[in-house]
């Protein structure tokens, strides 16, 4: 069991102090930001409107990546595993004098004997990688993890590192990451970007409420979407009274069956009609597609989680809970808009930014750790006929803390001032 609440707490506190000088997220318009950490970029492929586009392009061209103010970060180096047709790493290495290494040990020491940087972020996402009977793609996310940290311990220093999206994607890789950062004590963030994007209607869950019920919309691939889906869902849920102790069963249903649950009531029909409002204007064709998929767990203090994934129906990511003495569920859609250059990934960047800064995460790696290992089991669930898996390994307790998400649908200023 990962019971690191404590620790969380604690490492929030001690990095208080820092982010009180400059947090990252907030600053007075008249205050200068601190000198610029250097960063290497670990990444499978670059390319236009890919994540690594979307967040090392911020750092070298400015939060709306238009050659404007950007984040207090510079890039040192990177190491590029795919080059595709459409590359843009060799170009942008040119333009920014950038130097590009043909292994991960050589970006983060920058080619020398010792590890100059002051982060890494890695993003083991999009490329020519295989799938597995799961339906997972398996992106070298540990690999990438493991020869991370395995240059630390050569040469005797740990930066902080973010992991893009969610850990593994198998539950065998993502605790073994968790594992491995908590041994050597890496300061360790991962997780989706819509956990920190901004919601629409702008809602804030009230810290230590009470959730009756709580429902989760996804869309398109179980395993690459289903991450954005759990991830967001868990960053409301994790709100309430008790904070996080785990989940004690996750199964996935298909077909009529993931639709017992709503029918019958187990599932609340209001708190997902509120849900499935912010994502579809076509109700009536929810329950038209084979390729759906109800992914439902069980945690240990008892609230019941359901996430509907509704490839080709539902045309984004929302949630809605439940509270207690609320007469109306509080429902909210995660905002994916492209433009300006995929602003909910400034927002992931600024976390990023203020945990190389501070040398403190910005929020709990146990959230990624805990999606990763719903995510992981439902899709287990899945290949193995739909079967309810027990989760002891997911009795992972964390103290959530009250970092904000983006509060305006656009960047139309430097978003470090907002």
């Amino acid at each position: 069991m990962c019971n690191s609440g404590d620790m969380t707490r604690r490492d929030w506190l001690v990095g208080a102090a820092a982010m009180a000088t400059w947090s990252g997220l907030v600053r007075p318009a008249s205050a200068k930001p601190p000198p610029a950490k250097s960063v290497a970029a670990v990444v499978t492929v670059y390319a236009k409107g890919l994540h690594a586009d979307v967040l090392i392009g911020k750092i070298l061209e400015g939060w709306k990546q238009d050659g404007g103010v950007g984040p207090a970060l510079k890039l040192a180096s990177m190491y590029v595993e795919q080059f595709t047709d459409k590359d843009m790493a060799r170009a942008m290495a040119k333009k920014y004098d950038v130097p590009l290494f043909d292994t991960i040990e050589k970006a983060i020491t920058v080619g020398g004997d010792r590890i100059p940087v002051d982060g890494v972020i890695s993003i083991g996402e999009h490329g020519s990688y295989p799938s597995n009977d799961k339906g997972q793609v398996l992106y070298p996310r540990r690999r990438f993890f493991e020869a991370i940290t395995d240059t630390f311990k050569k040469y005797g220093r740990v930066v902080p590192v973010f992991n893009d999206k969610h850990l593994g994607p198998q539950w065998s890789d993502a605790k073994w990451m968790y594992d491995r950062a908590t041994e050597m004590k890496v300061p360790f963030m991962a997780g989706s970007s819509l956990a920190v994007t901004y919601r629409d209607p702008d809602i804030t869950v009230p810290m230590d409420c009470e959730i009756e019920a709580a429902v989760g919309i996804g869309y398109s691939h179980l395993d690459i979407y289903g991450a954005h889906a759990v991830d967001s869902f868990q960053c409301l849920v994790e709100r309430r009274r008790g904070a996080e102790t785990g989940v004690k069963w996750v199964q996935c249903l298909q077909g009529d069956a993931m639709w017992k649950p709503l029918d019958d009531g187990t599932i609340s029909k209001t708190t997902f009609d509120a849900a499935l409002a912010l994502v579809c204007n076509q109700p009536d064709r929810v329950r038209g597609s084979d390729q759906s998929a109800l992914f439902l767990f069980q945690y240990n203090d008892g609230l019941l989680g359901a996430v509907f994934m509704l490839p080709g129906i539902a045309g984004g990511t929302s949630a809605a809970l439940k509270l207690k003495g609320q007469p109306k569920p509080l429902a909210t859609r995660f905002e994916e808009r492209p433009d300006p250059r995929h602003p909910h990934f400034a927002y992931l960047l600024k976390g990023i930014e203020r945990m190389i800064h501070t040398g403190h995460p910005s929020y709990p790696v146990e959230r990624t750790l805990l999606s990763s290992g719903i995510l992981d089991r439902a899709l287990t669930s899945r290949f193995l006929k739909h079967e309810k898996l027990m989760t002891p390994e997911l009795a992972i307790r964390y103290q959530p803390v009250d970092y904000p998400h983006a509060p305006r649908p656009d960047l139309e200023s430097d978003p470090s001032q907002t």
